[in-house]
Parts: C-alpha cells; sequence; structure tokens
C-alpha cells in the first residue's frame, strides 16, 4: 500500500461503507439489479432526495479533507449535482438513479487520487519522474552571470 494511502485507509473504508449503503445495499432478484438507500429515498417526492444529499455531501467534504485535488472535487462534486438534478426528475429520475452511482464514483475517485498522492503522482507500479533541474540550481552558486560564466567560489 503506498505511504500516503495507510494513513487515509480507514477513512476510506468508511466512505466506502457508507457509498455501498446509499448506492448497493439492497439486491432486486426480480430485474436482478442492486439499489440502495439514495434510490429508496429517490421515491420520496420532494424530501427523499434532498435527504440523499447528505452522505454524497459528507463524502465530498471527505474528500476535501483528505487533501484531494480541485480537479478531483470538482468531478466528485459534478457526480453529485448530475445526481442531484436527474434525480428530481419523476420517474426518470428515479430510474436514473438505479443506474448513476455518485457516491460509489467518488469514493472510487477519491481512493485513485490518494493513491497517485501517495505514490509520488504516478500510477501504482511506477516511480515518479524526478522534477528537471536547470542549470543556475545546479552548482547552488546562484543564477550564471550575462557572459555566459558562473560564478567562481572566490567572488
Amino acid at each position: 500500500m503506498p505511504e500516503g494511502l495507510s494513513d487515509h485507509e480507514p477513512r476510506l473504508q468508511e466512505l466506502e461503507r457508507l457509498a455501498h449503503r446509499m448506492d448497493k445495499a439492497f439486491h432486486l432478484p426480480i430485474i436482478n439489479v442492486r439499489v440502495g438507500w439514495d434510490s429508496i429515498l429517490g421515491l420520496v417526492p420532494g424530501v427523499g432526495d434532498a435527504l440523499a444529499l447528505a452522505p454524497a455531501s459528507y463524502i465530498l467534504f471527505s474528500g476535501y479533507r483528505m487533501g484531494a485535488s480541485a480537479p478531483t472535487l470538482a468531478r466528485m462534486a459534478a457526480n453529485v449535482g448530475i445526481d442531484a438534478v436527474i434525480g428530481s426528475v419523476p420517474l426518470v429520475g428515479d430510474l436514473f438513479d438505479v443506474g448513476w452511482k455518485a457516491n460509489l464514483r467518488n469514493v472510487a475517485l477519491l481512493r485513485r487520487h490518494l493513491e497517485k498522492k501517495g505514490n509520488g503522482g504516478g500510477a501504482l507500479g511506477q516511480t515518479a519522474r524526478p522534477p528537471r533541474i536547470r542549470p543556475h540550481q545546479r552548482t547552488g552558486a546562484g543564477r550564471p552571470e550575462r557572459g555566459g560564466q558562473g560564478q567562481t567560489p572566490l567572488g
């Protein structure tokens, strides 16, 4: 496990359990589909979709507190927004909620981001490329003078 991820692993597992309850808690054997509390709450007119936003917002806020990047947080917010907007349309939104698992998507995005971050920004199993060193950074003596001559140790 990447070193940066081990600090967040218990929290990520908690968020994964919450996302599973919200998106895949129950199996509907007749149509062989898994639904969660998000889909069930969405059936309650008006209040249901608002209640389902609370856990989604908690996952988003947890990502912020765990140090997710702005692009990752933006994707997570877009997933919640799509779920909220389309989910608020009667009947169509209820069917959409069954397929659009915003909470599971967001926890997966967060885990992927933290794995990359914990591994130096590269994909798992790859080493990060070292930073580029410019000529004036090699000696630590300052920038070269205009004539192309570097500074000498004696001045």
